[in-house]
């Protein structure tokens, strides 16, 4: 009996998935805060360049 509990405590197989999913809430987490801030430095450049150019756009005017 003493072994198999000593074989379930070094059992490390579901350890290695955990860890996994660490990382990979990590990169979602990072990916995410990179299109956000490129999503708002995008707009602003579409911004300047419309500003830039009068204003024409696909407003019907």
């Amino acid at each position: 009996m003493k072994e198999v509990i000593m074989n379930l405590l070094k059992d490390e197989n579901g350890q290695g998935m955990a860890e996994y999913g660490l990382i990979l809430a990590l990169i979602a987490v990072v990916v995410i805060g990179t299109l956000q801030l490129l999503g708002t430095n995008l707009n602003t450049k579409f911004t300047q360049v419309k500003d830039a150019v009068g204003g024409a756009g696909g407003t019907g005017n």
